[in-house]
Order: structure tokens, then sequence, then C-alpha cells
């Protein structure tokens, strides 16, 4: 089964998929983007993730080339022509080409791209072992509600989360914890869920409202509100939610044990529910 990408107005193999050197998403990071997943064909939550990509493009000022269901044609047919069951779909759209200049001399057409990739979800060992993470000073500007694709903050925190054998970095800003390099991140604190709250430093993700809506319809108590470095050590459980790794427990932060060091009973039972919710 091949891997799909559609480049403006075509589709075609993957490995033959190119855009301009002068392309301003290339150029100076001047896009934006977002990762839908894909169970059994389905694309999981489109209509959530084409809402973002509106307000993202919007906060940029970036004409956006396509309706919300022009969006999910496209999507649809790229999932189709790929074949893979289980997949993650990439819509990135950039100001468009234009030679080097941090000013924009006029309307210019957005570059669109969309990839389809088979993907493959970590084995449920991962899951029942849980993951360690590190924390690492929150060095990226002050609009992360952007999904932009300027993300070099991101790529050196994971990397040095990798290289410190974690599987994720957290940002942490003034002695508060943030979210991840590619998740959102919860504690549980007694019988409470707490979780930073939207706004310019986090990216709300569509797998983290989907959670925090699951744990209400359970009669979890919910609160978002700030969560300290001290309150991430202290939870009885952390986790973390993502469009690629779902609900993840965490059971090490900086190599120190959280709660009894395995997973908790608020992340088994959510990490349960959102299962059924795609299934």
């Amino acid at each position: 089964m091949p891997d799909i990408a559609f480049v403006n107005d075509a589709f075609m193999p993957l490995s033959e998929a190119h855009v301009s050197v002068e392309d301003r998403g290339f150029q100076f990071g001047d896009g934006v983007y977002e990762l839908l997943r894909v169970y059994a064909g389905v694309p999981y939550r489109p209509a959530e993730h084409f809402a973002r990509l509106d307000r993202s493009a919007a906060a940029l000022g970036i004409p956006l080339p396509y309706t919300r269901e022009q969006w999910a044609a496209l999507v649809s047919e790229a999932v189709t022509r790929s074949g893979h069951p289980a997949a993650k779909v990439y819509i990135q759209v950039t100001r468009g080409v234009s030679p080097r200049d941090h000013v924009v001399s006029g309307p210019l057409k957005p570059t669109v791209v969309l990839t389809v990739r088979a993907l493959v979800p970590p084995g449920a060992a991962f899951y029942a072992g849980g993951a360690s993470v590190v924390t690492v000073p929150d060095i990226r500007w002050t609009r992360c509600d952007i999904k932009s694709v300027c993300l070099l903050a991101n790529v050196l925190a994971k990397q040095q989360a990798r290289d410190a054998g974690a599987f994720e970095a957290l940002f942490v800003r003034d002695g508060c914890v943030l979210e991840g390099t590619t998740s959102n991140v919860m504690v549980v604190q007694g019988a409470t869920l707490v979780t930073p709250p939207e706004g310019p430093w986090l990216l709300s993700g569509v797998t983290r409202q989907v959670v925090l809506a699951l744990a209400q319809a359970a009669g979890i108590p919910v609160k978002e509100q700030r969560v300290t470095e001290a309150d991430l050590f202290a939870a009885d459980e952390v986790f973390l939610t993502g469009t690629t790794i779902e609900v993840l427990p965490v059971v090490r932060v900086n190599g120190r044990r959280i709660g009894t060091g395995t997973t908790g009973r608020v992340t088994g039972l959510l990490m349960s529910r959102f299962g059924d919710s795609h299934a």
C-alpha cells in the first residue's frame, strides 16, 4: 500500500512530492498544519481538526484554499488511495512561494501539502509499563496555541528527552508545567483530574478535549488550572494525551517515580474509554 501525497491540487506517490525552495514554509516556517489519525480507514474527529486549522491560519493571516467540506473530501480520497487502514494524515498550508523577503509584497497562492502514511501504534507493553518524561525550560514563542510548522524548540526538546532515555519533554515556564513537545499533560490529584488551561502557552489538542469530556461523563471532577512542577511530582497519576499516543501513562518524571510507578485507576479508565470512542 502506498504512502500518498497531495500537493497543490494533484495526488501523487509521496516519493514524488516536492515544493519550491522559495516556499515561505521552507524559508521562514510561515505556515500551519494539522495531524489527523485514521482508524479502520476512517479519519477521527476531522471536524475538530479542520476547525483548529481554520483558527491557526486566521491567526497568521493565511487564506485557506478549501472549505471544511472540501478538506474532508480530500482527506477521505487520500486515505482511500493509500489503502492504509491505520494511518496518520498531515495537512500543511504555507503562505506560498515568493522571493525571500520577510515582508510579503502582495497576495500569494497558499501551498497545500497533504500526506498519508501508515501508522504503527506503540505496543501494548509500552502502555502497560508507562513512559518516562523530563522537564525542560520553555523557550518557545508566545503563541503556542497556533499550530505552526515552526517547531524548532519542540524538536530540540524532544531530542533532549530521547538523549536522556525519556519518551517526552514537558515545557516549564515560571514554574508552571504547560504541555509536552507533541502532547498535552494531565495530572490526577486524589480523585480530581487537573490540566493546564487553554491559552497562548499551549496547543489544546483534539484528544485533550475528548479525554476531558470522557472524564466528566465518567463522573471524574475536572479542573483546568495551573500545574506547577511540585504538583507534577506530588500527583497520584500523570498521563499524556495526543493524536498518535491517545492516552499514555507517565510513571517517571526526571527519574522520579510518580504515584505507585504504575498505571493509575483514572488513567486506566480513560485509556479504556478513549479506546471505545473510536472502536
